[in-house]
């Protein structure tokens, strides 16, 4: 059995996999950049190192930080979690190289599943059906406008190497080729630290179902469970429920075998999830996440399967410890999964909302589960993904889950910061959610989320009587290595300068980038500055995008409330700015 695992990430999964761990009774390790030097995944872990750097670039995904401190640590195996290095070949290649072993599929398999192209042949060798869709990286704007005029619109420019809506766009015609082919590369690239993509068909009114399954280094490959994932926004999951409700008979059995077929293509083991579109009662092969999902935990709670635990126990060698038979006899009851994010739904905008948890109170009850990498306190920032914390529920049928799903939501308490939380409950309680007759593009198309927001709440307040504190808690680092430490200090030094008076930000009510009034065009949200759309001098109408900003590796077009002619813009490309900052004058 392995002896120290270090988590190359952060958050709710790298929480997650320590627990399992040290259950197991193994040390782990963790990492961590200058923004998350107090984070959970910190506190919890046996030891910590610093990566240096804010940006994941600059930190979770430097490559040659991460492999020193695998290195000083002494760990025997890493486990990727998920997004950063997880489906990155040559990252598990160099921590082989090292004699540690990842906790994750063989190179190989990476190097075909993960390319999203190269999948989508492993698939047809397991006898699923696919998409029609490239079978090469596509090279330009011109390549993407070939297959769209050739197959018909519309059409999706897709990561190859990516996953959960990043570097995804979706394109209605020729004309918006060129901006979303370069949209979909830079969000590759950040977030996945490759830019290669692909295009494939896209279908009008689909349901994403998936097949979780676990492979041992023996050759055994299970399927665990079927997942429905089709509630999404901007092609990111806000709900997640197993088993897939509704299919016709027979489907989810064929999506199983057919998933354990592809993976054995490729010599597949470790945890992994095989993506389909269901439409008309017909699947599509979508592609392979080589690693541990987000929503692995609906598949947990129908099965009672630990699935980090059997990926930490296929790592160390040991055989699948159950059959097929053995596993699909678990299968009972319905589990839902919601991806609590710190994202305004803004009637349906969904704007980012990073900022400090200012109070985070968990619910509970009889099969409720709240997985989350964050304390009250703690700060979700601009840098990295807004996931806050999964409710994880479970119920005798679909009807129970729904049921105590929302009453749990109830109960969850999360101020400063805006969540999906009143969207995810609209969603619950709609009748097309209960019969099934939502998809992909429902909640964009469909549900009526207006007056849905999510602005936040509690505010922290300056407490003037506070005992002064004599103890002081604080962290120091030693050759990178993280150390908590106590000492005995005075409250503050004498001539010590008052703290400064924090910025009001202004409100960013205004979906679009406020300030009609004043024909300012403001930032809705915390974010960097990747594209301007217009130059000054130039007429706009209301509505057209002035600037586009990412925030939480998601990029949000900027668009005018007022037509007019572009005065100033205040802003260049590569700029941080933060909410209700101006960024152009419209007169």
């Amino acid at each position: 059995m392995l002896k120290k695992i270090l988590i190359a990430n952060r958050g709710e999964i790298a929480v997650r996999v320590i627990r399992a761990a040290r259950e197991m009774g193994i040390a782990t390790v963790a990492v961590y950049s200058e923004l998350d030097r107090d984070a959970l995944h910190v506190r919890l872990a046996d030891e910590a190192f610093a990566l240096g750097g804010q940006t994941a670039a600059e930190s979770y995904i430097n490559t040659e930080a991460v492999l020193d401190a695998i290195a000083k640590s002494g760990a025997d195996a890493v486990h990727p979690g998920y997004g950063f290095f997880s489906e990155n070949a040559d990252f598990a290649r160099a921590i082989a190289e090292m004699g540690v072993e990842f906790i994750g599929p063989p190179a190989t398999a990476m190097d075909e599943m993960s390319d999203k192209v190269s999948s989508r042949q492993a698939a047809i060798r397991g006898g699923a059906p696919v998409v029609p869709g490239t079978t090469e990286f596509a090279q330009g704007p011109d390549e993407i406008r070939d297959f769209g005029n050739e197959n018909g619109w519309p059409a999706v420019i897709k990561a190859a190497f990516g996953g959960g809506g990043r570097g995804m766009k979706v394109v209605n015609n020729a004309d918006e080729v060129d901006d979303a082919f370069a949209s979909a590369q830079r969000e590759a690239l950040a977030f996945f630290g490759r830019d290669e993509v692909y295009v494939e068909r896209y279908l009008t009114w689909p349901r994403h179902v998936e097949i979780q399954l676990v492979g041992d280094k023996q050759g055994n490959c299970v399927w665990i469970s079927s997942r429905d994932c089709s509630a999404q926004r901007r092609h990111q999951k806000l709900i997640e429920e197993a088993p897939a409700p509704d299919l016709a008979d027979g489907i989810e059995e064929a999506m199983g075998e057919a998933a354990v077929k592809a993976a054995k293509a490729v010599g597949y083991y470790g945890a992994g999830t095989v993506e389909f579109i269901y439409q008309d009662s017909e699947f599509f092969f979508l592609e392979m996440n080589t690693r541990l999902q987000v929503e692995h935990c609906v598949s947990e709670m129908i099965t009672d399967i630990d699935l980090v635990e059997w990926q930490i126990r296929v790592a160390a060698g040991e055989e699948l410890p159950m059959t097929q038979d053995e596993v699909s006899a678990l299968r009972r009851g319905h589990s839902i999964e919601i991806r609590i994010n710190a994202e305004d739904p803004a009637e349906g905008k969904f704007l980012p909302s990073p900022g400090p948890i200012t109070k985070l109170v968990a619910p509970d009850g009889f099969g409720v589960r709240f997985d989350s990498g964050y304390l009250s306190g703690d700060e979700i920032s601009q840098f990295y993904d807004n996931l806050v914390g999964k409710l994880v529920v479970w119920g005798r049928n679909r009807e129970v889950a729904i049921a105590r799903t929302i009453r749990a939501l109830e109960e969850l308490v999360v101020e400063g910061v805006a969540t999906t939380i009143p969207a995810d409950l609209a969603i619950l309680r709609h009748p097309d959610f209960a019969a099934m007759e939502h998809s992909t593009k429902w909640v964009e198309q469909t549900l009526d989320l207006t007056g849905v927001t999510g602005q936040p709440t509690g505010a922290p307040e300056q407490d003037d009587d506070a005992e002064p504190l004599v103890r002081r808690s604080t962290t120091v680092e030693v050759n990178g290595k993280r150390f908590d430490v106590n000492m005995w200090v005075p409250e503050a030094p004498v001539g010590a300068a008052a703290p400064a008076a924090k910025k009001k930000k202004r409100s960013a009510s205004g979906a679009g980038g406020g300030g009609a009034a004043s024909g300012s065009v403001e930032a809705p949200m915390q974010g960097t500055i990747v594209k301007l759309l217009v130059e000054v001098g130039d007429t706009v109408e209301a509505g057209a995008g002035i600037v586009v900003l990412e925030a939480m590796k998601m990029e949000n077009q900027i668009n005018a409330e007022k037509a007019g002619t572009v005065k100033e813009l205040k802003v260049a490309a590569g700029d941080t700015v933060g909410g209700g900052d101006i960024l152009a004058i419209i007169e």
